[in-house]
């Protein structure tokens, strides 16, 4: 089989590569990683060295090049059927897919002013009206989807929906956002979870800090 490699950027900030590289991790496939650094008056110029949409994730199998954390998760579920990427039934399937893309198209508001920053705590930065619904909606979706399902993931087993609301985890934990009793235990079992562990533990192994001002977006 073709090589896979996976181009990432900053572990500590980068939430699209987060969420690449953990649909990845299940998968049942090697693969080598390309770490392009985020934040640098350089980091135009070093993205389109390895990446044609100059963003992250970018994923290469072979001669095949695959941008977009969902196209990725999509065709790694073509490349790996048999690996709980996406459910089995076709109607958890079906729930799954329309929850996964309401994180990769929505909450703008909260991605855009509390961005990731994964080591970090800035608890006491209040959420605004925009920002306050859609935590609730996260924490709304995941009671809804955890007593459909009995857990201990969003649709029992790890699946793609899980990879994509790992970043929000680590977003509720360094601002310190308020979220009910089930919201709150599940981010807990999504950080005890090994590979969001393995992640987080790269994160800190990066000696690269960079200002939340300039982390958050317009």
């Amino acid at each position: 089989m073709p090589e896979f490699r996976l181009v990432i950027g900053n572990r500590k900030y980068s939430s699209w590569s987060m969420r690449g590289w953990l649909v990845m991790k299940p998968a049942g496939v090697d693969f080598t990683e390309t770490q392009v650094r985020l934040y640098l008056p350089e980091s135009p110029a070093l993205l389109a060295e390895h990446s044609p949409s100059k963003e992250v994730p970018y994923l290469l199998h072979g001669d095949r090049g695959i941008w977009n954390s969902l196209a990725i998760a999509e065709y790694m579920a073509e490349q790996a059927p048999d690996d709980g990427i996406w459910p089995v039934d076709p109607g958890t399937r079906a729930l799954a897919r329309s929850v996964t893309a309401e994180m990769h198209a929505g909450f703008s508001a909260l991605r855009r002013l509390f961005p990731m920053d994964m080591t970090q705590h800035h608890e006491g930065l209040l959420p605004g009206e925009a920002e306050q619904r859609d935590v609730t909606r996260i924490d709304a979706l995941w009671g809804e989807c955890l007593t459909s399902s009995g857990g201990p993931f969003l649709f029992g087993a790890w699946s793609v929906a899980y990879c994509f609301y790992a970043p929000v985890v680590s977003r509720f934990e360094t601002y310190g956002f308020a979220l009910s009793a089930e919201a709150a235990a599940y981010t807990d079992q999504v950080k005890a979870h090994a590979h969001y562990a393995e992640w987080f533990a790269g994160a800190q192994a990066e000696p690269w800090e960079i200002p939340l001002e300039t982390l958050v977006g317009p």
